[in-house]
């Protein structure tokens, strides 16, 4: 893949947000070394939780695929901020942790997960090829259907 991460955001039409200020007592990222922790990041859109409510109940698996893209848009804001709006720094995604909002029996928080999967790899190419934990929760903040934090190596 030779186009940068900017030009495959664009031709993904792509624009990334302002990253988005922590609402309680944390920081938005920490870089430490080499490695760069994102605290997780809700499905904002335009600063408003996009997609609300559980998977399994009234949120189907296609809604929540498109609440993690949106985490995962808003997971690269984060980073673009960490390293002073520079995202080639961004050596390897090394995880992502998904955590699907689920009403009871609901069992395919792996499909979910794999809208922001998706995303991250057609941006990032095999750089965006990572480990992953998909879990059911019982709720997240701000009623939203999915939250997700990652773990990259950066130069």
């Amino acid at each position: 893949m030779s186009q940068t991460i900017a030009e495959r955001l664009d031709a993904a039409g792509v624009t990334l947000p302002d990253a988005a200020a922590p609402v309680a007592n944390y920081v938005a990222y920490v870089l430490y070394g080499s490695l760069l922790q994102t605290s997780g990041q809700l499905p904002l859109d335009g600063g408003k939780v996009a997609v609300t409510g559980k998977l399994g109940g009234a949120v189907s698996v296609e809604e929540g695929q498109k609440a993690a893209r949106f985490c995962a848009i808003n997971i690269l804001a984060q980073a673009k901020a960490a390293l002073g709006g520079d995202l080639g720094r961004i050596k390897r995604l090394l995880k992502l942790t998904i955590f699907v909002s689920s009403a009871p029996g609901f069992t395919e928080q792996h499909k979910v997960a794999n809208g922001a999967s998706d995303f991250l790899v057609e941006i990032l190419g095999d750089a965006g090829r990572h480990a992953r934990s998909a879990v059911g929760s019982p709720s997240l903040p701000l009623d939203a259907a999915v939250e997700i934090e990652a773990l990259f190596e950066v130069a």
